[in-house]
Parts: structure tokens; C-alpha cells; sequence
């Protein structure tokens, strides 16, 4: 039912995403008095889904969810229409349009996801507010993973300041070391100030590991769920079961609990349970993983103090137009750590199994809508790449166009198209392949 979950709230968000851009292209070629063939969420080679024909343009729903488009008359694109170019040009068609109007038309996509997404983000601030935990609130300090721990961080440090500026959202903390190539993290360790340097080869571990920094919370254990594979399922273990003891001891915070059984991998540990009012011992085989294999209840309830921050309709727009540009320039981050070697960022590149499992396995209409509008801000960074076949490498040719005066030749636009369309074929097997190979690791 998860994986089901999470695979709806995905399509919806691509459907929404692709409609959204693909009518930035319809609307600015509609008022350029541009003919529009075909309108298609999705592509349709050989057959489509459904279609219906208004006026000159066919509307449809292809069977291939890998995006959609736009068939503009006289503009070389993905569809790869050479007969129609062999014709002479026509008033309506792309190609007899001054090069300002097919720019304009090019960037309607991007532009159209741009104000999408802060649309988005304002409704999300006026209807939800925002909610985050700061930083000096985090009364426990942090739990760390094993990466965590290379890094030269340790349970209960509490984090202060990152390269001597206080970061107020503890869950941008994480961003703010690894997008903004922080030098220093400044933690008080029990009564010590203690000053921890970020060295760069621990970057890629950092890039794999998204929580290698985590809220330590005091220690609560009621088993809700099992993993596949699940040592503690094989041992008897039930739904509801509480954790009281591993090997005779009890804990005070459930970072304790995690690291008792990692360090316990390969060996069979005597876990404590409380099961409707009665206590008993079973004995758990601990495999490689280092895990019990569930799912477990940890209570936050009046825990931590969070702060709530409420938006008025007119406060949510410049509130949304902020939230936007944020995303923006974080996007960019992630991306240029992309090009960078030492971090080998490109092994953590995923395809659609990744971006549908940023999706919560419960619907949540605040976390559905936030993170559409975080994907319509990578659908418009990514589009306006100046790569042959995406909306950026047309508006490069355009601006060579405008600058020189010169229109490269069909041939080299043709030719162009195919190259771009191998590149893009090549990074969407790439990623998806990434995705397939975690898998099976």
C-alpha cells in the first residue's frame, strides 16, 4: 500500500508539473498567433491513451509517462517532422515568428513552473503557516550515524554554529554543511566548546547519507511495522510489542538503542518486551545489517518546543516568492555538486524510484503540494540547460540568433536535436539505473 501511495502522489505531481509547462509553451505560441498540432501529457509513439481534436490542435494522454509536449507547426523538435520542414514557411508557423517572440515562447515552460511553484509555496505558508525547530531548542543534542562519527561528531554534541554563524532551523543544518561546502561545525560537548573541521573527502559519505545528523530523543520503543527482512519478525516479535532491554539494559535515548544492535551484528542478543501487560525474553539473531528489522513509534509530543509562523494571504506571496528563490539557489548547490569529483555526487543520482520516494507512504496533502513545488523548481532548472532537444539549448540558439544575426541552418538544428535527445536518453538510463542497482545492493 505504501509503495502504491507513493507512486500516486507521484504520477499526480508529474502530470501536474508537465501539464503546467507544457501550457507555458501553448499560451505564449496561442498568443503569437502560432498553430499548436498536438497537446500531449506524456508521450504517445505508435498510439495514445485518449485524445480528442478542438479546433486545430489535438489534445491526448499518451501510454509513455516520461513527460509530454507541445507539437508546434514549423519548429524542429523531439517529434523529428523533416517533411514539414521541406515546406516553404508559413505565416502561423514557429519558424516565421521574429526570433524575440520564439524566445518568449521557448521560456514559457520554465517560466510557468517558476510561478507555479511560488504559488505553491504562498498557499502552503497562508493555509499551513511554517513550522521548524530551532536549533537551540534541541534540548538532547544530536544523534549521530557512523558517518556522523567519521565526521568527528558524537551523540548528544550540540550544534551551536556552522563556520561561526548560527543556523536558527536545526533541519537546515545538513543542507547548510553539505551544499555550502562548510569548513567548521562549533558543538558544545558536555562543558566543552569543541570546533570539528568538515574535511572534503567525508563529503560523498555526507551526499549518501542524508541523516548521518538527527534529533536524539529520549528513548521509546513500540514496534509498529516490520522491514523484509526483519530478525525481530523471525524472533517472534508481534505489532505493539514494546522494547524494554537489549542484553539486560535499558536505554535513555533511542540512539543508544540503534547503536546496542549495529554493534551486536552477526550475534543473537536477548531483547526484554512488554506485550499486552507482560514481559518476556526472546532471543533475536542479529544479521550484516545491524538492524532489528522494524518499524517503531517514537513520540515527539512535548519533547521539543517547535516555533509556528503564521502568513496573512498578502504576507504569504512575498513569503512564497522567498521560499522559491531559496529553493532555487539550493537546487543550484546540489547541482554544481554534480561537476565536482572529490564529492562523487553522480553515484548518488537517482531516476524515478528515487524522486517517488521523497514522497511520504501516507498521503499529506502539505508534504504533497511542498514537494510539487520543490520538483517544479528542478523541472524548471533542469529545462533551461542549454542542451540541444531542452527548452535551454533553443533559447541558446535563439540568443545566437538575436546576438549574430545569423539562424543556424535546419541541418544543424536536425542534427542538434538527435544529439540532445541521446544525452538526455543517456542520463534518464543512467539515473534509472542508479535506482536498479541501490536495489539490488
Amino acid at each position: 500500500m505504501i509503495i502504491l501511495i507513493k507512486a500516486a502522489q507521484l504520477l499526480l505531481s508529474l502530470s501536474i508539473l508537465v501539464i503546467i509547462h507544457e501550457f507555458g509553451h501553448f499560451i505564449f505560441s496561442k498568443a503569437f498567433k502560432c498553430r499548436v498540432e498536438k497537446f500531449y501529457l506524456f508521450f504517445d509513439p505508435w498510439f495514445s491513451l485518449f485524445k480528442f481534436q478542438k479546433g486545430e490542435t489535438e489534445y491526448g494522454i499518451g501510454w509513455l509517462p516520461l513527460g509530454g509536449y507541445v507539437k508546434i507547426s514549423g519548429m524542429i523538435d523531439e517529434s523529428m517532422d523533416k517533411e514539414q520542414m521541406k515546406l516553404p514557411p508559413e505565416p502561423w508557423e514557429f519558424r516565421s515568428k521574429p526570433s524575440w517572440q520564439r524566445l518568449i515562447i521557448m521560456i514559457g515552460g520554465v517560466l510557468f513552473n517558476l510561478i507555479l511553484a511560488i504559488l505553491l509555496y504562498s498557499m502552503i505558508l497562508f493555509v499551513w503557516g511554517e513550522q521548524y525547530l530551532p536549533t537551540k531548542n534541541v534540548k538532547y543534542g544530536i544523534a549521530v550515524s557512523q558517518t556522523g562519527r567519521e565526521l568527528g561528531l558524537l551523540s548528544g554534541d550540540k550544534i551551536i554554529s556552522v563556520d561561526d554563524k548560527e543556523v536558527e532551523d536545526f533541519f537546515k543544518i545538513i543542507p547548510v554543511i553539505v551544499l555550502d561546502g562548510a569548513k567548521t561545525i562549533e558543538v558544545q560537548r558536555n562543558e566543552e566548546i569543541i570546533v570539528v573541521p568538515v574535511k572534503k573527502e567525508i563529503i560523498p559519505k555526507l551526499l549518501t547519507e542524508k541523516s548521518f545528523i538527527d534529533l536524539r530523543v529520549p528513548y521509546n520503543c513500540k514496534v509498529i511495522g516490520f522491514g523484509k527482512v526483519s530478525p525481530a519478525r523471525d524472533a517472534g516479535f508481534e505489532i505493539g510489542d514494546e522494547i524494554l532491554a537489549v542484553n539486560g539494559a535499558g536505554f535513555q535515548f533511542y540512539d543508544q538503542f540503534t547503536d546496542t544492535v549495529a554493534i551486536s551484528k552477526g550475534k543473537t542478543i536477548s531483547v526484554l518486551i512488554k506485550r499486552k501487560g507482560t514481559e518476556k525474553t526472546l532471543p533475536v539473531a542479529i544479521g550484516a545489517a545491524g538492524l532489528l528489522g522494524i518499524q517503531a513509534e517514537k513520540k515527539f509530543d512535548g519533547v521539543f518546543e517547535f516555533k509556528t509562523i503564521t502568513y496573512g494571504f498578502v504576507e504569504s506571496i512575498p513569503g512564497g516568492i522567498s521560499k522559491g528563490y531559496h529553493a532555487i539557489g539550493n537546487y543550484l548547490k546540489q547541482f554544481k555538486l554534480l561537476f565536482a569529483p572529490e564529492t562523487k555526487a553522480y553515484e548518488s543520482l537517482g531516476g524515478f524510484i528515487a524522486i517517488g520516494n521523497i514522497f511520504p507512504g501516507a498521503w499529506d496533502w502539505e508534504s504533497f503540494w511542498s514537494l510539487t513545488a520543490f520538483l517544479s523548481i528542478i523541472l524548471a532548472v533542469m529545462n533551461i540547460l542549454p542542451i540541444p532537444a531542452l527548452d535551454g539549448g533553443h533559447v541558446l540558439f535563439l540568443l545566437f540568433e538575436i546576438i549574430t544575426g545569423r539562424k543556424p541552418s535546419d541541418k544543424f538544428l536536425e542534427y542538434a536535436q538527435i544529439v540532445g535527445m541521446v544525452i538526455l536518453f543517456s542520463l534518464l538510463i543512467y539515473a534509472n539505473g542508479n535506482d536498479i542497482w541501490k536495489l539490488f545492493k
